[in-house]
């Protein structure tokens, strides 16, 4: 059967069951003050181991977010990188698109000026040919045939100098045509060395793409690990203060309850003879890491669901209902201050204030209380503080 009563109706039930059960004894067992103080220490220290557990937790949730900082601040300088790099590109090809035209404007000028030396040389070609055909008679007919002198020196000047502007032209003509060669040069070299540029700056752009994706990637891993390690911890602090609280109370109101007739022999002295509470394999150890600097406080013993869950030890039921973390529970008081608790069952077979003995079947293997695995989790504590189960149980 499975208990759905809250934790206050449990508690609730425990209470009403203390007069009639001190009726029945006739003498009630209280502790004497000292042992009484002796407790209040040992809750006192407790308390504050745990303050210095979640002291530690902090800490290292401040090294992961510190850390994550870090990494976006990495990241934004990633982004800043490939955005200098992208207005960089918009750059380069705005200067390569104006070389490119240049480029065009030159190569068109070298062709118009390549027709005009074509033009040029084949007018001196025939002019070359005439001046073969005639020889130097044209020459002597200029000198002899002008009996004025100042008319033959204006003449012979004006042959030399049509010659010689043709000669002028044509060599200033080819020179121009060397310059443009050089600067057309000059801009095929600048256009090759400005494309290798923009090449290496894609390269880096892409290789930068690379590194912001894989940032991001891990950020965002970063962040979801973060937020579930600070949800988790938050459960399990939570989870354990209730708890604690839990033991502290039942603890106090058992504090009132006889004890059953009967010769039972001291849970105190049963310490590495007390069996197994269920058949299985411990999957998580006593004081092994649960979370950061937090410990397991019991074991966990891995087994199929619907097992049989057994006492360990005769005892009185101090609590049997559902409890967030720890799913169906169920706690007994075996007096002394001792008490074992099996969580994450699948049903409570006994109820509150319930005698048991060893072996007893109180439970079933289960997986509540949003455990991933079905499996029992095991604790002894003795006033409230954790005891090493493997060293009380044989085997």
């Amino acid at each position: 059967m499975i208990r759905r009563k809250g934790t206050v109706a449990g508690l609730a039930a425990l209470c009403l069951l203390l007069p009639a059960l001190a009726t029945a004894a006739g003498t009630i067992q209280r502790d004497a003050p000292v042992e009484r103080s002796i407790k209040r220490q040992a809750k006192e220290a407790e308390l504050l181991q745990l303050r210095e557990r979640i002291a530690n937790l902090r800490g290292e949730l401040n090294k992961v977010r510190t850390r994550y900082d870090g990494l976006r601040e990495e990241l934004r300088g990633v982004e800043q990188a490939v955005s200098r790099i992208s207005d960089e590109l918009r750059g380069l090809d705005d200067r390569l698109a104006e070389q490119s035209r240049r480029l065009g404007a030159l190569q068109k000028r070298r062709q118009d000026l390549e027709g005009s030396i074509a033009q040029q040389r084949r007018y001196l070609e025939q002019q070359i040919r005439a001046a073969y055909a005639m020889g130097r008679q044209e020459y002597l007919k200029i000198l002899l045939n002008q009996e004025d002198p100042a008319t033959l020196g204006r003449a012979l000047t004006y042959y030399d100098y049509l010659n010689r502007a043709r000669s002028e032209r044509i060599t200033a003509l080819l020179d121009t045509v060397r310059q443009l060669e050089g600067v057309r040069r000059d801009i095929e070299a600048e256009t090759t060395r400005l494309g290798q540029l923009r090449e290496q700056q894609r390269l880096r752009k892409v290789e930068l793409e690379r590194n912001q994706e894989a940032r991001g990637e891990l950020l965002a891993q970063m962040e979801q690990e973060l937020n579930s390690k600070d949800r988790r911890l938050k459960g399990l602090l939570n989870d354990e203060k209730e708890l604690e609280s839990l033991i502290l109370a039942l603890a106090q109101a058992l504090e009132d309850i006889p004890a059953e007739p009967g010769n039972h022999r001291p849970f105190a002295q049963m310490r590495g003879k007390l069996p197994w509470p269920a058949r299985g394999r411990i999957v998580e150890r006593f004081g092994s890491t649960r979370l950061g600097s937090l410990q397991w406080q019991g074991v966990v013993i891995g087994a199929k669901e619907g097992l049989p869950v057994r006492a360990v030890s005769h005892g009185r039921v101090a609590f049997a209902d559902w409890m967030r973390g720890y799913g169906y529970l169920l706690i007994i008081d075996h007096g002394g201050g001792y008490m074992s608790l099996y969580g994450h069952n699948q049903s409570l077979h006994k109820d509150v204030g319930d005698w048991v003995s060893a072996g007893d079947t109180i439970a079933t293997i289960g997986s509540s209380g949003g455990n991933d695995r079905s499996g029992l989790y095991f604790e002894i504590r003795r006033d409230g503080k954790p005891q090493n189960p493997s060293r009380w149980c044989r085997g």
